[in-house]
């Protein structure tokens, strides 16, 4: 399978591919990482520029998805079915970090009375694993699985600042932020003193930079050899918190949160022999 017929367009073909390489497992995952909260239905044209891949293979791939439950399609329009929820569950019940955290956050939201959540850092985003919500405050309704953009979030500052500073680097180099409002902070260098300034102080605050109207603070969770392995926050809508609210009433429950998760992740690890609290890497 690897040396498949070239009936699609390359996808991330800068470097060399290994011999075991399967090409065509790489295009069917395309396929459905191009569906998100702002495309959740999109015809074969739309997938297959989305992709990459021809019109051909688009349509091979997608009605082959459909025959096993992941895509549903009305002959024109295609979209997730919950059957992909099962792709991410066999790490979300393996990392134990989800079950470790949720308790701690729904205490968190008792005390604080602002919605919390937990990600991890997955490429150049966020990925959410547990959350709890008091209301919906955001226009993008968020659930496990949803994925923001990490420069423009608490939680992403505070897992970008405990990477090495050449990934972050790197980071830096190839990202090409675009204003999500008039606040989100694309430049470079002021991002670059963003996550230094959360690697200093130990947590980060983002302040209508994802959505307006939203402030976020986060803090991150590390595991046994103090290496960042998730972010937890604490958001809220900017017209009834200021920051300085966020400083004095938020950041200390939030802290004191993350220490309880990361004490009862090192119980989880020696219990399991080390399995807890594990996140990709990207």
């Amino acid at each position: 399978m690897a040396n498949e017929p070239n009936d699609a367009a390359p996808i991330a073909e800068a470097h060399p591919r290994a011999d075991h390489f399967v090409q065509s497992l790489e295009r069917g995952l395309s396929v459905i990482r191009a569906f998100s909260p702002s495309t959740q239905a999109m015809t074969l044209s739309e997938v297959a520029r989305a992709t990459g891949l021809t019109r051909a293979a688009a349509r091979r791939f997608l009605l082959t998805l459909a025959d096993l439950g992941y895509v549903r399609t009305d002959g024109r329009m295609f979209s997730l079915t919950p059957r992909v929820l099962e792709l991410g569950f066999a790490y979300l019940s393996s990392a134990g970090l989800p079950e470790v955290a949720q308790p701690h956050l729904e205490r968190l939201v008792a005390e604080v009375g602002e919605s919390s959540s937990v990600s991890v850092l997955d490429g150049d985003d966020v990925v959410y694993v547990a959350r709890v919500a008091t209301s919906r405050i955001m226009a993008v309704s968020i659930n496990v699985g949803t994925r923001f953009p990490a420069h423009a979030t608490s939680m992403g500052r505070v897992l970008l600042a405990g990477r090495a500073p050449e990934e972050v680097t790197a980071y830096l180099e190839r990202l090409r932020p675009t204003p999500l409002t008039p606040y989100t902070i694309t430049s470079p260098a002021r991002l670059r003193a963003e996550i230094d300034r959360a690697r200093g102080q130990g947590w980060a605050i983002v302040d209508q930079e994802l959505e307006e109207g939203l402030r976020s603070v986060a803090a991150p969770i590390r595991d046994r050899e103090g290496r960042v392995i998730a972010a937890a926050n604490v958001s809220a809508h900017a017209s009834r918190t200021s920051v300085e609210d966020i400083r004095r009433d938020l950041l200390p429950p939030l802290l004191a949160t993350t220490a309880r998760i990361e004490a009862d992740l090192e119980i989880a690890t020696r219990a399991g022999g080390g399995r807890a609290g594990g996140a990709p890497r990207g």
